[in-house]
């Protein structure tokens, strides 16, 4: 007989999407479980152990203003810090940070460990049990049944996983892990559709066989600047990385490999990321080119493994050896193990609602990298909005309550946007999030995701108490130094030996701050050295060395600087937002209207959008598609 464990929400799968939506659910009060194959490998970063980059950093940024813990883990694990774009403007800045792999394990376990109203069970999950269109539990390989009114599949690249190394294969959703080999067959009965995707991971090199004098290297920086808004400044020692190039030779040696590469030989039939792809696809691609570069990065500070970005690979073992030590810096390489390509099963994310629940069964939602998604970062999004949608589920089945799902628009954050790009869209490849998938990313900045998140996280009931009184700080703060700049005026007696010093135009009478601060060269900082009354407004609210102080200070002065573009932006985003309101699911039969495209009624059947403004992004609806509707809803 079967023992049976009764809980709120269980959530299937320990990566990185698991791990935010258990610890969401718990914190919101239900009681949740978090089912993984692996104890010892929660959270492990399956690729590259670094998180953040463009557009992927302003989404740990969100992830930890709305009160998930990736910030809070990769600012304990971080080895190098980076802000990204930095010669661009602050829209387009993206913090990324180089982790120990296994501290950042070990930081996420002693969470989850920690968490009240959450329990980890080590075990395979089965078959989704289901019951009157409603998911009611699930039954793991070991026979062990859990009864819950939610459950969130988070099941990353495991699958039916299979790996390729050249015409070699062998199962596994990892290197050395098994595949999950039933669930996506309880999910295709129960109405869900699967497809096959593929992804891939480089080489991991002996660091005392590298010659680093031959390559350049790429130290990281030891500002302010962090992941999470109430981090302390890392803890660990942190350490460079470096880079090289290929050259003609490593790519000579490379192409005699192609005829055994699963991906050009037929063996591998799913589409792989466009945007990180292997090294072989490269030579393809890019046939004229002579190098590609490479960035050697350290897997944490008591290892000599070393990670080689750039270098991803699914060609036979001995071709990657080969072209590596055609390579200076890599004459007498040893590696650890060899890259290697994944295929696994994903659901099209078209057959989910914007609460990442599925459409076909209610109360099971899906999230990370079994949605199509690629990156720790999208999965970890994900993985928070699903656990906060399921909590919510669950407590409105045990009040009889309506539910009200949580969602977030393009224009309030870039989680926002990559749910709304997959439920609407759909995926034909790896979905990663950059920047230009944002159509407001002026307001959707890494410096300003508290001010837009954090209010959303205070009434879920998951910020804690320290949050939200630094946010609460911070946002007098910046209040109170945007209204001095406004009001404050500057003579030129006062300010005109800085404007010297910055080879500014030198004021010839007064004028007001916040107009001087608009100049590309000047700075607040320097406002608040010269100006001891304006210097003094600050020092109200953060002592000297209070690396909050210098968050708000930098908020404050994107807030001054780029003011007529940020009105600008809110105000099409404002205007959008009326099509945002028009509601329409539920309110046509679309194959019945003839005066709709062949295209529109098939794409709006199969998607059933939301709203208007949901509609007029699905692929294949055109503007007049969206003028019938209107004039129907006018009707």
């Amino acid at each position: 007989m079967s023992t049976v464990f009764t809980y709120d929400v269980i959530v299937v799968g320990a990566g990185h999407a698991g791990c935010e939506a258990a610890a969401a659910a718990a914190r919101m009060g239900a009681k949740t479980v978090i089912i993984t194959m692996d104890m010892n490998k929660i959270a492990q970063m399956s690729c590259n152990p670094a998180v953040g980059g463009i557009a992927k950093g302003q989404i740990v940024r969100e992830i930890d203003a709305l009160g998930g813990q990736m910030g809070q883990v990769i600012d304990a694990a971080a080895i190098q810090f980076r802000m990204l774009n930095r010669s661009k403007g602050p829209a387009m800045w993206s913090p990324r940070a180089q982790c120990d792999r296994m501290r950042f394990i070990a930081e996420w376990r002693k969470r989850l460990e920690n968490t009240p109203n959450l329990d980890i069970w080590q075990d395979e999950a089965a078959e989704v049990l289901v019951k009157d269109g409603r998911v009611c539990g699930l039954r793991t390989i070991w026979g062990a049944e859990f009864e819950a009114p939610c459950v969130v599949i988070t099941a990353g690249t495991f699958l039916n996983g299979l790996m390729h190394v050249g015409r070699r294969m062998v199962p596994g959703g990892r290197c050395s892990e098994p595949a999950a080999t039933q669930l996506t067959a309880s999910l295709n009965a129960h109405g869900l559709v699967h497809e096959r995707m593929k992804t891939g991971t480089p080489v991991r090199i002996d660091a005392r066989s590298v010659y680093f004098e031959d390559m350049e290297l790429q130290p990281g920086e030891t500002d302010y600047h962090r992941f999470s808004y109430i981090s302390p400044l890392r803890p660990l020692p942190q350490l460079p990385c470096w880079t090289c190039n290929t050259n003609p030779e490593v790519h000579e040696i490379l192409r005699s490999g192609l005829a055994d590469s699963p991906l050009y030989n037929g063996q591998i039939q799913s589409i792989g990321p466009r945007y990180c792809p292997s090294i072989e696809t490269k030579l393809v691609t890019f046939e004229g080119r002579d190098s590609h570069p490479l960035f050697l990065e350290p897997e944490g500070i008591d290892t000599n493994e070393l990670y080689l970005n750039g270098f991803s690979s699914s060609l036979p073992m001995d071709v990657q050896i080969r072209a590596l030590k055609a390579m200076p810096c890599f004459r007498d390489v040893k590696v650890y193990r060899p890259g290697y390509a994944i295929e696994y099963d994903f659901f099209q994310p078209t057959q989910l609602y914007h609460s990442l629940e599925t459409k076909a069964v209610e109360g099971l939602f899906l999230a990370g990298q079994v949605n199509g998604t690629t990156g720790y970062e999208e999965a970890a999004g994900q993985g928070l909005m699903a656990g906060i949608n399921a909590a919510k589920r669950a407590a409105s089945y045990a009040s009889d309550s309506a539910y009200e799902p949580f969602a977030l628009g393009r224009d309030e954050a870039y989680i926002g946007v990559l749910i709304d790009d997959l439920v609407t869209k759909g995926v034909d490849e790896p979905y990663r999030m950059f920047t230009s998938r944002a159509e407001y990313r002026i307001l959707l900045r890494q410096d300003n995701a508290d001010a837009r998140l954090t209010p959303y996280a205070e009434k879920l009931g998951i910020s804690t108490e320290e949050r939200s009184v630094r946010f609460h700080r911070k946002s007098e703060a910046i209040e109170a130094l945007l209204a001095a700049a406004r009001k404050r005026n500057v003579s030129p007696r006062e300010f005109n030996d800085v404007l010297a010093e910055k080879a500014s135009k030198l004021l010839s009478h007064g004028q007001k701050l916040f107009e001087l601060i608009a100049r590309p060269e000047l700075h607040l900082s320097d406002a608040l050295t010269t100006l001891p009354d304006f210097g003094g407004i600050i020092e109200e609210f953060y002592p000297s060395d209070s690396t909050d102080r210098e968050e708000a200070i930098e908020a404050a002065e994107i807030l001054l600087k780029y003011d007529g573009y940020i009105t600008r932006e809110r105000a099409i985003a404002d205007k959008m937002q009326r099509l945002e309101n028009i509601k329409i699911r539920g309110r046509f039969d679309y194959p019945s209207l003839t005066s709709l495209s062949t295209e529109a009624r098939q794409k709006l059947a199969a998607i059933d959008p939301e709203t208007i403004a949901q509609a007029s992004r699905i692929p294949g609806v055109s503007p007049s598609d969206i003028s019938v509707l209107l004039v129907l809803m006018g009707r």
